[in-house]
């Protein structure tokens, strides 16, 4: 007796998002060097090697054979846990495969697209889904998105051609996104990621500061980051000399 996959209880669903990921850019194939500068890493910042998932970007080493397996073996000794490579010739994909990674193209192959995916049409592919948006979710020109509300735990609000404007909160466990600066009329407790798409110009701003992570540019500070004297307070994010700088807005 055949059984119609329609009635039957589905396992699973695609969805498309974008989750902070940190890149860790090579400028060097030697495990060795990688290791001690890591090791030095590790004594700064313990609280970022926590099982922090890392896409290993080659694009800068032009190497086509690389001992991948050691790197990712040496990025795992210091609780660095390896998930993708991104650049590199075709021995380094098949690598990367081999060991159980993704691979993405380069950098520069995927800044013009969107934070949707579309087929050589312009269409959506059959069976993506799209973030969850809440109907107050409208257009206030130039690319920019203004949100009214609350946005909640486990939900994803993005702008992916300008600003954010957020009227309302952004809860712990809610992620909001935007090609430009994000602005948020309330408590952020969630995720910020600002500037997705490299813009080193934009920023975060807020009434409240209580982010658990905050990103310009893929550039990032976590919560235990952040000086504990700035937090409850309006705040300004930005990029500046090559590190995530936060003033007090008060």
């Amino acid at each position: 007796m055949s059984l119609n996959v329609d009635s039957a209880e589905m396992a699973f669903t695609f969805k498309g998002g974008m989750l902070p990921m940190t890149i860790m850019e090579l400028s060097s194939a030697d495990p060795e060097s990688i290791r001690r500068q890591l090791a030095g890493k590790l004594t700064q910042s313990p609280a970022f090697f926590q099982h922090t998932p890392v896409v290993l970007s080659v694009e800068k080493l032009g190497e086509p054979h690389l001992a991948l397996e050691r790197i990712c073996a040496v990025c795992r000794d210091h609780k660095l846990l390896p998930v993708a490579v991104r650049g590199g010739p075709e021995p380094v994909k098949q690598s990367a495969w081999a060991l159980g990674l993704g691979w993405f193209p380069p950098a520069d192959a995927g800044r013009a697209r969107t934070l949707e995916s579309v087929d050589g049409a312009g269409q959506k592919p059959s069976g993506t889904t799209e973030p969850e948006l809440a109907p107050a979710l409208g257009t206030a020109g130039n690319g920019t998105r203004l949100y009214r509300g609350t946005v909640r735990s486990g939900q994803q609000v993005s702008a992916a051609d300008g600003d954010l404007v957020v009227i309302g909160a952004v809860n712990a466990g809610a992620e909001v996104l935007a090609a430009g600066s994000i602005h948020v009329y309330g408590a952020l407790r969630g995720r910020a990621l600002a500037g997705i798409h490299g813009n080193t110009a934009a920023g975060v701003y807020c009434r409240e500061l209580h982010a658990e992570l905050l990103s310009v540019a893929g550039n990032y500070k976590r919560l235990e980051d952040i000086d504990s004297r700035l937090l409850g307070a309006p705040a300004e994010v930005r990029f500046v000399d090559e590190q995530l700088e936060i003033l007090s807005l008060t």
